[in-house]
This record gives structure tokens, sequence and C-alpha cells, in this order.
């Protein structure tokens, strides 16, 4: 793995992006990555094992959320091993992020991460979330986590009376949508764009009627 080629890969694709990262967040983001790819060999984390592909199916794909994520308060719901969350904790300082899993292996690494990288805007809960009753966030991530409508069925009491869900897609989901509960409607959807990545992603902003 050469780090500098990532690294610039990495530097280059946000820029495609129209993101503004400063060194210390690359540098971040960078060791977020050593130790991804340093744990998936015992723990298998993730399915994807190129770093070249972690960079741009994790990272890029995490960080693509930046221009839609007001906070203050967010949490990743089904986050695995940090992603969206961890990468938008590197890039938001000011932002107050939970992530939560079921999976122990999955939120010991989160922890880790946490330690190593100094987060102290990072929240990780092990844990599912339906059964989970922390004081309602302003957004409620999801990066293939679930459909929408179970999205929402599990985690709607962890969402504002007036915040949103934030919920991470490939196709425009027009069959979900279709699903919706009477109270939830869409309130914006956006088309992502993720360099270095083929195939379309797109982001649904829902909210109560």
């Amino acid at each position: 793995m050469d780090l500098t080629q990532l690294r610039a890969s990495l530097v280059r694709q946000s820029q495609e992006m129209k993101l503004s990262l400063s060194d210390e967040q690359v540098d971040k983001l960078m060791a977020y990555l050593q130790l991804l790819v340093k744990w998936n060999k015992a723990y298998n984390l993730t399915a994807v094992k190129d770093p070249a592909e972690m960079v741009t199916r994790h990272l890029l794909d995490s960080l693509s959320l930046l221009p839609f994520v007001k906070g203050p308060r967010i949490i990743d719901v089904g986050s695995g091993p940090g992603l969206p969350g961890i990468p938008l904790a590197i890039c938001c300082p000011d932002l107050d992020v939970t992530t939560l899993d079921s999976n122990g292996k999955k939120t010991r690494f989160q922890n880790q991460v946490k330690v190593e990288l100094g987060l102290t805007n990072l929240t990780v809960i092990n844990g599912r979330a339906e059964q989970c009753d922390d004081e309602p966030f302003n957004e409620v991530v999801s990066r293939a986590f679930a459909s929408m409508t179970d999205m929402i069925k599990w985690t709607h009491q962890l969402c504002r009376q007036d915040g949103v869900f934030l919920a991470m897609k490939g196709l425009y989901p027009t069959e979900e949508l279709a699903q919706m509960p009477p109270d939830i409607e869409l309130k914006a959807s956006h088309s992502l764009n993720v360099a270095g990545t083929h195939g379309a992603r797109h982001l649904m902003v829902l909210g109560r009627v």
C-alpha cells in the first residue's frame, strides 16, 4: 500500500468533488484508512479489501454528504466501521457525531479510531437502533442500512420533530418512496457526486409531514 499515492488520490478526487479539506483532515482520514485496512484483516469490517477502493467507496462516498449535513447533532445508524460518521466527524469538528452499530467488533474498532485520532466530537454506541433512547437528533443518517421504511420504523424516536432522515441510496429509490408512511414526506433529493466511482448515488432527505 503506497500511502503517498493513496493520499494524493484522496486530495485530487476530493478537489474534483469541490470539497475543501485541510492537511490535518487529510492526515486523519489517511490514519483512519490505515486502521481500517489493519483491523479488516483480522475482523472483516468491510467487504472492500483494496485500500484504493476504500478511498473512493468509503471515504469519498462518505464525504459526498458534507454539503448537506447541518447538525449540530447527527447520528449515523448501522454505521459499520464508522461510515459515514467518522469521516464526517474528522471533517466537521463542530459537528456532534454519534455512531450506532449492533456489531461489537465494529464499535470496538470505532472506539480505537476515536482514541487514536483524538475525535472528541464522536460518541460510539454499541446497540440496536430500535432500542436506542438517546436524546433526539437533528439528523439521522443511514448508508446502506435498510430500506427507508425500515429505517424510519427503527429510528423514528432518534429524530427530532423538526429533524430529517438522510438516506444514502444508489439508484433513485422510486419504489421505496412509494411505500413511505403517510406521516413522512420527501423534503429533497440530491444526486451525489462521488469521484472515482461509477453508478448512481442519491441522497434522500425525509421528514415529518
